[in-house]
Protein backbone atom coordinates (compact mmCIF):
# COMPACT_ATOMS: atom_id res chain seq x y z
CA UNK A 1 0.00 0.00 0.00
CA UNK A 2 3.00 2.16 0.68
CA UNK A 3 4.46 1.82 -2.86
CA UNK A 4 1.09 2.45 -4.49
CA UNK A 5 0.67 5.92 -1.78
CA UNK A 6 4.44 6.78 -2.74
CA UNK A 7 4.55 6.05 -6.14
CA UNK A 8 4.50 9.14 -8.48
CA UNK A 9 1.82 9.57 -11.20
CA UNK A 10 1.67 10.70 -14.21
CA UNK A 11 -0.41 11.78 -16.96
CA UNK A 12 0.26 7.96 -18.74
CA UNK A 13 -0.54 6.55 -14.91
CA UNK A 14 -4.53 6.98 -15.66
CA UNK A 15 -6.51 6.09 -18.25
CA UNK A 16 -7.20 8.61 -21.16
CA UNK A 17 -11.70 8.83 -20.09
CA UNK A 18 -13.49 7.70 -16.95
CA UNK A 19 -15.12 4.88 -16.59
CA UNK A 20 -18.49 6.95 -16.78
CA UNK A 21 -19.48 10.37 -18.27
CA UNK A 22 -20.05 10.91 -22.23
CA UNK A 23 -18.11 9.24 -24.51
CA UNK A 24 -15.28 12.00 -25.34
CA UNK A 25 -15.41 14.18 -28.41
CA UNK A 26 -11.66 13.82 -28.62
CA UNK A 27 -8.41 11.97 -27.53
CA UNK A 28 -5.59 12.95 -25.90
CA UNK A 29 -3.40 12.25 -28.97
CA UNK A 30 -5.68 15.02 -31.13
CA UNK A 31 -5.72 17.29 -28.16
CA UNK A 32 -1.18 16.85 -28.39
CA UNK A 33 -1.01 17.26 -31.73
CA UNK A 34 -3.07 20.51 -31.99
CA UNK A 35 -0.20 21.54 -29.42
CA UNK A 36 2.31 20.62 -31.45
CA UNK A 37 1.33 22.40 -34.10
CA UNK A 38 1.03 25.82 -32.20
CA UNK A 39 3.96 25.24 -30.61
CA UNK A 40 6.21 24.77 -33.72
CA UNK A 41 4.04 27.71 -35.08
CA UNK A 42 4.14 30.39 -31.88
CA UNK A 43 6.67 28.94 -29.83
CA UNK A 44 6.40 27.11 -26.15
CA UNK A 45 5.18 30.54 -24.56
CA UNK A 46 2.14 30.01 -26.52
CA UNK A 47 0.62 27.26 -25.64
CA UNK A 48 -1.84 27.77 -22.84
CA UNK A 49 -5.09 25.70 -22.37
CA UNK A 50 -6.90 28.98 -23.29
CA UNK A 51 -5.26 29.32 -26.30
CA UNK A 52 -5.21 25.17 -27.13
CA UNK A 53 -8.96 25.32 -26.54
CA UNK A 54 -9.60 28.14 -29.05
CA UNK A 55 -7.67 26.41 -31.60
CA UNK A 56 -9.78 23.47 -31.15
CA UNK A 57 -13.17 25.54 -31.46
CA UNK A 58 -13.70 24.48 -27.92
CA UNK A 59 -14.01 25.54 -23.87
CA UNK A 60 -10.74 25.70 -21.89
CA UNK A 61 -12.68 23.42 -19.21
CA UNK A 62 -13.52 21.01 -21.83
CA UNK A 63 -9.81 19.84 -22.10
CA UNK A 64 -9.20 19.50 -18.46
CA UNK A 65 -11.43 16.09 -19.06
CA UNK A 66 -8.50 15.05 -20.71
CA UNK A 67 -5.44 16.34 -19.26
CA UNK A 68 -5.27 17.54 -16.14
CA UNK A 69 -3.03 20.45 -16.09
CA UNK A 70 -0.79 22.36 -18.37
CA UNK A 71 2.25 20.55 -17.52
CA UNK A 72 0.48 17.43 -18.38
CA UNK A 73 -0.02 18.82 -21.76
CA UNK A 74 3.52 19.75 -21.79
CA UNK A 75 4.81 16.05 -20.61
CA UNK A 76 2.76 14.65 -23.65
CA UNK A 77 4.21 17.00 -26.20
CA UNK A 78 7.54 15.78 -25.45
CA UNK A 79 6.68 12.18 -25.36
CA UNK A 80 5.50 12.34 -28.65
CA UNK A 81 8.10 14.21 -30.40
CA UNK A 82 10.11 10.93 -29.02
CA UNK A 83 7.24 8.74 -31.10
CA UNK A 84 8.57 10.82 -34.42
CA UNK A 85 11.38 8.42 -34.33
CA UNK A 86 11.52 5.57 -36.19
CA UNK A 87 12.57 2.40 -33.92
CA UNK A 88 11.40 0.04 -36.55
CA UNK A 89 14.98 0.42 -38.48
CA UNK A 90 16.72 -2.56 -39.07
CA UNK A 91 20.08 -2.39 -37.62
CA UNK A 92 23.09 -3.03 -39.64
CA UNK A 93 24.66 -4.87 -36.99
CA UNK A 94 27.22 -2.29 -36.27
CA UNK A 95 26.63 -0.81 -33.13
CA UNK A 96 28.35 2.95 -33.73
CA UNK A 97 26.74 2.84 -37.00
CA UNK A 98 23.42 2.57 -36.08
CA UNK A 99 23.58 4.58 -32.45
CA UNK A 100 25.03 7.40 -35.44
CA UNK A 101 21.98 6.86 -37.16
CA UNK A 102 19.58 7.46 -33.83
CA UNK A 103 21.41 10.70 -33.05
CA UNK A 104 20.83 11.90 -36.46
CA UNK A 105 16.77 11.45 -35.86
CA UNK A 106 16.79 12.55 -32.51
CA UNK A 107 18.70 15.97 -34.25
CA UNK A 108 16.30 16.08 -36.89
CA UNK A 109 13.53 16.03 -34.40
CA UNK A 110 14.82 18.80 -32.41
CA UNK A 111 15.06 21.22 -35.12
CA UNK A 112 11.67 20.39 -36.35
CA UNK A 113 10.74 21.52 -32.69
CA UNK A 114 13.22 23.94 -31.65
CA UNK A 115 11.21 25.08 -28.06
CA UNK A 116 11.60 20.88 -26.88
CA UNK A 117 15.05 21.65 -25.48
CA UNK A 118 13.71 24.75 -23.82
CA UNK A 119 10.79 22.31 -22.07
CA UNK A 120 13.46 19.55 -21.02
CA UNK A 121 15.64 22.51 -19.51
CA UNK A 122 12.35 23.73 -17.30
CA UNK A 123 10.78 20.25 -16.52
CA UNK A 124 13.44 17.73 -17.37
CA UNK A 125 13.48 14.83 -20.13
CA UNK A 126 9.95 13.03 -19.41
CA UNK A 127 10.52 9.25 -19.75
CA UNK A 128 6.78 8.82 -21.07
CA UNK A 129 6.01 5.92 -23.07
CA UNK A 130 7.54 6.88 -26.61
CA UNK A 131 10.80 7.93 -24.42
CA UNK A 132 11.12 4.92 -22.50
CA UNK A 133 10.98 3.04 -25.59
CA UNK A 134 13.67 5.29 -27.33
CA UNK A 135 15.87 4.43 -24.46
CA UNK A 136 15.10 0.78 -24.76
CA UNK A 137 15.95 0.52 -28.14
CA UNK A 138 19.32 2.59 -27.77
CA UNK A 139 20.42 -0.05 -24.93
CA UNK A 140 19.47 -2.93 -27.01
CA UNK A 141 21.95 -1.43 -29.93
CA UNK A 142 24.66 -1.22 -27.48
CA UNK A 143 23.92 -4.78 -26.45
CA UNK A 144 27.09 -6.14 -28.44
CA UNK A 145 29.02 -2.80 -27.12
CA UNK A 146 31.74 -2.53 -24.61
CA UNK A 147 31.24 -1.21 -21.60
CA UNK A 148 28.95 -1.15 -18.38
CA UNK A 149 25.56 -0.49 -17.87
CA UNK A 150 26.16 2.78 -16.84
CA UNK A 151 28.87 3.61 -19.37
CA UNK A 152 26.23 3.03 -21.84
CA UNK A 153 23.34 4.99 -20.52
CA UNK A 154 26.09 7.90 -20.06
CA UNK A 155 26.91 7.30 -24.15
CA UNK A 156 22.96 7.84 -24.43
CA UNK A 157 22.95 10.90 -22.60
CA UNK A 158 25.82 12.30 -24.24
CA UNK A 159 24.25 11.70 -27.93
CA UNK A 160 21.17 13.14 -26.95
CA UNK A 161 22.91 16.37 -25.28
CA UNK A 162 25.27 16.94 -28.52
CA UNK A 163 21.52 16.51 -30.59
CA UNK A 164 20.30 18.87 -28.60
CA UNK A 165 23.49 21.49 -28.86
CA UNK A 166 24.30 20.50 -32.58
CA UNK A 167 20.08 21.54 -32.83
CA UNK A 168 20.09 24.78 -30.84
CA UNK A 169 23.08 25.97 -33.19
CA UNK A 170 21.71 25.14 -36.12
CA UNK A 171 17.97 26.95 -34.98
CA UNK A 172 20.76 30.05 -33.80
CA UNK A 173 22.80 30.53 -37.12
CA UNK A 174 19.45 30.24 -39.55
CA UNK A 175 18.44 33.56 -37.80
CA UNK A 176 21.91 34.87 -37.16
CA UNK A 177 22.97 37.89 -38.36
CA UNK A 178 26.84 38.60 -39.85
CA UNK A 179 28.64 36.81 -42.30
CA UNK A 180 30.49 33.57 -41.50
CA UNK A 181 33.67 34.06 -43.49
CA UNK A 182 33.98 37.65 -42.39
CA UNK A 183 33.83 36.71 -38.68
CA UNK A 184 36.70 33.69 -39.92
CA UNK A 185 38.53 36.56 -41.00
CA UNK A 186 38.28 38.04 -37.80
CA UNK A 187 39.29 35.68 -36.09
CA UNK A 188 42.70 35.17 -38.37
CA UNK A 189 43.04 38.62 -37.85
CA UNK A 190 43.27 38.91 -34.08
CA UNK A 191 45.13 35.49 -34.10
CA UNK A 192 47.90 36.73 -36.21
CA UNK A 193 48.60 40.01 -33.72
CA UNK A 194 50.54 37.56 -32.02
CA UNK A 195 48.89 38.34 -28.26
CA UNK A 196 47.49 34.32 -28.52
CA UNK A 197 50.10 32.53 -29.64
CA UNK A 198 48.08 29.03 -29.45
CA UNK A 199 45.28 30.13 -31.40
CA UNK A 200 47.84 31.18 -34.12
CA UNK A 201 49.51 27.95 -34.20
CA UNK A 202 46.14 26.12 -34.13
CA UNK A 203 44.49 27.94 -37.14
CA UNK A 204 47.75 27.53 -39.38
CA UNK A 205 48.09 23.92 -38.74
CA UNK A 206 44.31 24.10 -39.27
CA UNK A 207 44.47 25.91 -42.67
CA UNK A 208 41.67 27.28 -44.44
CA UNK A 209 38.13 25.88 -42.55
CA UNK A 210 35.92 23.74 -45.05
CA UNK A 211 32.99 24.68 -46.10
CA UNK A 212 30.33 24.48 -42.75
CA UNK A 213 28.85 20.81 -42.69
CA UNK A 214 27.01 20.16 -39.34
CA UNK A 215 26.07 16.73 -40.55
CA UNK A 216 29.65 15.60 -41.24
CA UNK A 217 30.85 17.54 -37.89
CA UNK A 218 28.16 15.81 -35.68
CA UNK A 219 28.64 12.20 -36.88
CA UNK A 220 32.75 13.00 -36.40
CA UNK A 221 32.23 14.13 -32.92
CA UNK A 222 29.74 10.81 -31.96
CA UNK A 223 32.35 8.50 -33.88
CA UNK A 224 34.81 9.83 -31.72
CA UNK A 225 33.36 10.26 -28.55
CA UNK A 226 31.01 7.12 -28.13
CA UNK A 227 33.92 4.69 -28.26
CA UNK A 228 35.80 6.77 -25.73
CA UNK A 229 33.17 6.68 -23.28
CA UNK A 230 32.51 2.50 -23.77
CA UNK A 231 36.41 1.91 -23.21
CA UNK A 232 37.16 1.85 -26.55
CA UNK A 233 39.35 4.52 -27.19
CA UNK A 234 39.47 6.71 -30.28
CA UNK A 235 38.20 4.48 -33.53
Amino acid sequence: MADRETRPTTVWSRPERGARGPAPERSRAQITGAALALADAEGLAAVSMRALAQRLGTGPASLYRYVGSRDELLDLMADAVAGELDLSRPTGGDWLDDLVGLALQSRAAHLRHPWLADLNDRRGEVLGPHAIDYLDHALAILAPAPGTAGQKLEAIGLLGGLAVLFARRETAATGAVGDPSAQAAHLAAVAAEGRHPHLLAALTAAGAPPPADRDALFERLLRRLLPAILGQGTP
